[in-house]
C-alpha cells in the first residue's frame, strides 16, 4: 500500500516516546496529550530518574499516562548507564516495531533512545534540538550533538538553535515550533496554584525568598565549585528555599557542607509544588537549563551558576545573568541584578506540541520508511 500525500494526515502512527528524567517527563506531557487524539503512543521511561519525588511525582502532578515500559535502569556511570538503556530499549523496539521514536532534550536517555532507533532504521524525531553550550566537558552537550546527528527530524525552541544546527550542516526537516515546557507551564500553573501549599508549609511569603536548584555534574562533582556554591548561599542575607537534588545530596554530604540558618534545605518538590516556588520566588538561582527557562516563562530574574548557558536568548533578553560559582561574584548580583521591563517572546505561542503533531503528521519520512517495509 502506498500513501499519498491526500491520505498522510489520515495515518495513525505507532510512537514510541522515549523520558527519563525530569525535565522530559514536562516536555512528554503537552506532547502526549496531542499525539493522543490520533495515534497510538508507548511510553518508555528509562528509569533514570527513579525514586517518587524526581519520577514519579511528576507523572502524578502532570497526568502523564503511566509508562507502557519501565526499563528500571537506575543511576551508575554514564558508560554502564548508557548501555544499559541501549540494550534495553533495543528489545522495546523490535518488540514494538513502531513508525516514529521520539527523544527530547539532552540526558543518557536521549542518546540511548536515538541510538537505538537509528541502529534499526527506525525514523527518530528530537524534540528541543539545537542548544548548544558549545561546552563539551558537559556530558550533555555530548548526548545533545550525538542525538541531532542520529535524529531525521528536529523540533528547535527558537532561531538560534536552528542556526546551531545549519551551521554543522544540519538543514533537512529542521522545524521551529517552540518549546514544549511553555505550553507545560501554561497548560498546569492554574491548577498548581489551586492544587499546591507548598509556600504554606514553608512558610514563605511571596516575592521574598530566593529559590535555588544545584545539580549539574560541573558543580556537584567539584569539591571547590560545590564548596563556593555553599560559601555564596551562606553569605546572602535572604530567606533561600533549596530542594536538593538526590546527587546534590550525596556531594554535600561527602563535603560535610553546613548551611546558616537561613538556607532552608529541603527533599526535592513534585512539578506544582516547583512551580508555585518558581513563581513566587524573588530571584532564582540555579545550573538547570529548565528551570532557567521557567524562570524567563515566569518572569523571574535568574542568576545562572554556570559560566555558559544553553539558553542564551535570556542571558541577551536581560533576565538572566551567567554568575559561575565564585561567592564574590554570586554576591554581586544578588544585590544588584535588575532585569528590564521588556520581556520579549522568544520560547513561542505557547502551542510547540499542536505545532509537533500536525507536522508528524505530514512527515513524508514516517511513511517512506512504511512502504519499504
Amino acid at each position: 500500500m502506498r500513501y499519498h500525500d491526500a491520505d498522510i494526515s489520515r495515518v495513525n502512527l505507532k510512537i514510541v516516546s522515549v523520558v527519563g528524567a525530569r525535565p522530559e517527563f514536562i516536555q512528554s506531557a503537552p506532547v502526549s496529550r496531542e499525539l493522543r487524539r490520533k495515534h497510538q503512543e508507548i511510553l518508555v521511561h528509562t528509569g533514570q530518574h527513579y525514586d517518587y519525588l524526581m519520577s514519579q511525582a511528576f507523572f502524578d502532578d502532570l497526568g502523564i499516562p503511566a509508562p507502557d515500559y519501565n526499563l528500571e535502569v537506575g543511576s551508575g556511570s554514564h558508560g554502564h548507564q548508557t548501555g544499559q538503556m541501549l540494550m534495553r530499549l533495543e528489545r522495546v523496539l523490535l518488540r514494538e516495531e513502531p513508525d516514529l521514536v521520539i527523544v527530547r532534550g539532552d540526558t543518557n536517555s536521549t542518546l540511548a533512545g536515538a541510538l537505538a532507533a537509528a541502529k534499526l532504521h527506525i525514523p527518530v524525531a528530537h524534540i528541543e534540538a539545537g542548544e548548544r553550550s558549545f561546552d563539551k566537558r558537559m556530558p550533555e552537550e555530548i548526548n545533545r550533538l550525538l542525538a541531532d546527528r542520529l535524529a531525521d527530524i528536529h523540533f528547535c525552541v527558537c532561531r538560534t538553535s536552528v542556526q546551531h544546527l545549519a551551521a554543522e550542516g544540519i538543514t533537512a526537516r529542521v522545524y521551529q515550533v517552540g518549546d514544549v515546557m511553555f505550553d507545560a507551564i501554561w497548560q498546569s500553573l492554574a491548577v498548581a496554584r489551586c492544587r499546591s501549599d507548598i509556600q504554606q508549609r514553608l512558610e514563605l511569603t511571596p516575592h521574598t525568598y530566593i529559590l535555588v536548584t544545584v545539580h549539574r555534574a560541573a558543580n556537584t562533582d567539584d569539591p571547590k565549585r560545590l564548596g563556593e556554591i555553599v560559601e555564596g548561599l551562606n553569605h546572602i542575607n535572604q530567606q533561600i528555599v533549596f530542594p536538593v537534588h538526590p546527587r546534590t545530596q550525596k556531594a554535600l554530604a561527602r563535603l560535610g557542607a553546613e548551611f546558616a540558618p537561613h538556607v532552608q534545605v529541603i527533599e526535592p518538590v513534585g512539578y506544582f509544588d516547583m512551580l508555585v516556588l518558581e513563581e513566587g520566588a524573588r530571584l532564582i538561582m540555579t545550573d538547570s537549563g529548565g528551570v532557567q527557562r521557567e524562570a524567563y516563562f515566569l518572569g523571574i530574574p535568574c542568576l545562572t551558576l554556570r559560566h555558559e548557558t544553553e539558553w542564551m536568548e535570556t542571558v541577551e533578553a536581560g533576565w538572566n545573568r551567567l554568575v559561575g560559582t565564585d561567592p564574590s561574584t554570586i554576591m554581586g548580583a544578588w544585590r544588584t541584578f535588575e532585569p528590564p521591563p521588556e520581556r520579549p517572546a522568544i520560547f513561542g505561542d505557547g502551542h510547540a506540541s499542536q505545532h509537533i503533531a500536525a507536522i508528524l503528521e505530514s512527515e513524508s519520512i514516517i511513511f517512506e520508511r512504511r512502504e519499504a517495509l
